[in-house]
């Protein structure tokens, strides 16, 4: 199926609302539901019609000075609403559904990864940057886990991206600071191109803050 709810063990497509925004909301959510209802006679891996990814900062405000430290960044961890590849939209409860016919170039949290590493080296503030099992002799590991990555529509349609993150000192194992960081930014609607949109900007803004803050630590 290429849409689908997740709520526990049961799903269901979420209820309409009232007007304006709220009549949106109600004719993307018949969507949805139109979606699902069409793909429960259709194969689970029915490929996608469009996949999208996330841009990398190119650059970081309030970056510390260049350091020597060697940073692993491992995938990071996330509930299976979010473990996918599928493109999450969040109503009141919370209900997670999925865009039809739409998903991430790769499992969320793989293509969060990527991200991660790649604003890290954009910085050209640290020695090295790379994931486990690329040989570098590391000083510490950027531990994170994915808590909210989605398109809100439970009032104000918005993205939202939610993003704690470790920081661990790999020679001593123990935990140099720890934060959590978050941003919403407002979409122009309710379809995935805008979705996406709005959470570029969204995570944009968590990974500069991130790298930003990293740098300050080593």
């Amino acid at each position: 199926m290429t849409a689908r709810a997740f709520r526990g063990e049961r799903g269901r497509i979420p209820a309409g609302e009232g007007d304006g925004r709220g009549a949106c909301r109600r004719a993307f959510r018949v969507a949805l539901a139109l979606a699902f209802a069409a793909g429960l006679g259709a194969c689970a891996s029915t490929t996608p019609s469009a996949l999208y990814g996330l841009n990398a900062p190119r650059s970081v405000q309030g970056a510390a000075a260049r350091s020597s430290r060697q940073i692993l960044v491992p995938q990071p961890s996330a509930l299976q609403a979010l473990d996918t590849v599928n493109i999450a939209v969040v109503d009141t409860g919370p209900i997670y559904t999925y865009f039809p016919r739409a998903a991430w170039s790769d499992t969320l949290p793989k293509v969060v990864q990527a991200k991660i590493i790649e604003t890290l080296e954009n910085t050209g503030r640290l020695r090295g940057v790379g994931r486990p099992g690329e040989g570098l002799l590391i000083d510490y590991q950027l531990q994170t886990d994915l808590r909210a990555f989605e398109l809100r529509i439970d009032g104000q349609d918005r993205a939202y991206v939610e993003i704690a993150a470790r920081l661990l000192n790999d020679r001593t194992g123990r935990a140099q600071a720890s934060r959590v960081f978050s941003a919403q930014v407002p979409s122009r609607g309710v379809n995935v191109d805008q979705a996406v949109e709005a959470m570029n900007a969204a995570v944009d803004q968590v990974l500069s803050e991130m790298a930003a803050w990293v740098l300050r630590q080593v």
